[in-house]
């Protein structure tokens, strides 16, 4: 279900790119053949706090912005909208993580002359990636000291 949203949240972000909050009320406004004067007496704003707004010169509260969008008869979605897929930022993030452990056990083996060859600090790596992902902690995400 949380893909569902995330893909159709990222639909909506790509179709309203560039398009601010204020211009997107005053297209709805005008599609719906609303005067300023109007909305400012339906949503309980000042038509001057509306003008502002629309020309981006000002940034609407949560509450503002509920009370102009329930006038319009829109409803305000906020939501939260992860940029990629989470396995794959899980992923990442485990990768990035088992490198960092692996360096510094090579570093440490270094100091005794004992640096592994290269294929066997992959497989390592390899094998951290694997135990980070199957684990149910929150070891993941946890700096390293």
């Amino acid at each position: 279900m949380l893909e569902q949203i995330a893909d159709a949240a990222r639909i909506l972000r790509e179709n309203q790119r560039g398009l601010s909050i204020g211009r997107l009320i005053a297209l709805i406004r005008v599609q719906l053949t609303m005067s300023q004067h109007v909305l400012a007496e339906r949503s309980s704003v000042p038509q001057a706090t509306l003008s502002k707004i629309e020309s981006g010169r000002q940034q609407p509260t949560v509450s503002t912005l509920h009370k102009i969008l329930d006038a319009l008869g829109c409803d305000l979605l906020i939501t939260a909208v992860p940029r990629a897929n989470l396995e794959e930022v899980r992923q990442r993030q485990a990768e990035k993580k088992a490198k960092t452990r692996v360096e510094y056990l090579k570093g440490t083996m270094s100091l005794e002359e004992q640096t592994p060859d290269q294929k066997f600090l992959n497989e390592m790596i390899k094998e951290e990636v694997k135990r980070l992902m199957e684990s149910s902690s929150s070891e993941l995400w946890r700096e390293e000291l």
